[in-house]
């Protein structure tokens, strides 16, 4: 069995420490004992994106927020979906995850953030939303392991209903506010109809083969 080798470490604002380690031709970025992502599971991340995609009144044309570069499974798969003339924009906290994605993950990332449809923003998407009122066709957010806040506890203001109010401002009519999480959340699933969003919950596998643990994405739509 190949070791891990720790190739680099971020320090997340008000939070823990990253670290990226490689095994083998695989990636993983873990905090303390948890792997947050891998190289090996992109499946519900990919989904994100395209179920999202699908899901877009006019997806040609759409501006998408990403909240979480992470390893660009969500960016990838939504570049490939949508046409040349939308546009998306990504919010991602810690510069090391670009610098990463530049840098050892170079192939994977497969030079998704020269797109010219992309624009990089190195803060908190909190910020991004709350500078937007109907800007965006989608917000996308990946940002942790779902509505609690592991990796950066500030992130809990963006689900709490103060945060999902500031949200769906932040969309345009018809928008889609996307949350990936790694397990269900009855809680959070019932304070986004109090937000006044239009629920659906999809259960998605990990791996893009359809095997591996399952995960949760919600699509809460605007009136």
């Amino acid at each position: 069995m190949k070791m891990r080798e720790l190739i680099g470490t971020a320090a997340v604002p008000g939070g823990d420490e990253l670290r990226l380690y490689r095994r083998g031709g695989d990636f993983i970025i873990a905090i303390d004992r948890n792997e947050l992502m891998s190289s090996r599971m992109s499946g519900s991340e990919e989904a994100l994106a395209t179920m999202t995609c699908d899901r877009l009144r006019s997806p040609d044309k759409a501006h998408l927020l990403i909240g979480g570069y992470g390893m660009g499974f969500t960016l990838r798969a939504a570049l490939a979906r949508l046409g040349p003339d939308a546009k998306i924009t990504v919010a991602e906290l810690v510069p090391e995850i670009v610098d990463w994605a530049r840098g050892p993950m170079a192939d994977l990332a497969a030079g998704c953030l020269d797109d010219r449809r992309v624009e990089l923003v190195i803060g908190d998407v909190a910020t991004a939303i709350a500078a937007a009122t109907r800007r965006y066709d989608a917000i996308l957010l990946d940002v942790d392991n779902g509505p609690d806040g592991l990796t950066h506890p500030a992130n809990d203001r963006l689900y709490s209903p103060a945060g999902l109010a500031t949200a769906k401002a932040a969309l345009k009519p018809g928008g889609i506010l996307a949350i990936w999480s790694a397990a269900p959340d009855a809680r959070f699933k019932a304070r986004l109809g109090a937000a006044g969003f239009r629920v659906e919950e999809v259960g998605v596998r990990a791996r893009s083969n359809g095997k591996g643990p399952r995960h949760v994405i919600w699509f809460a739509r605007t009136a």
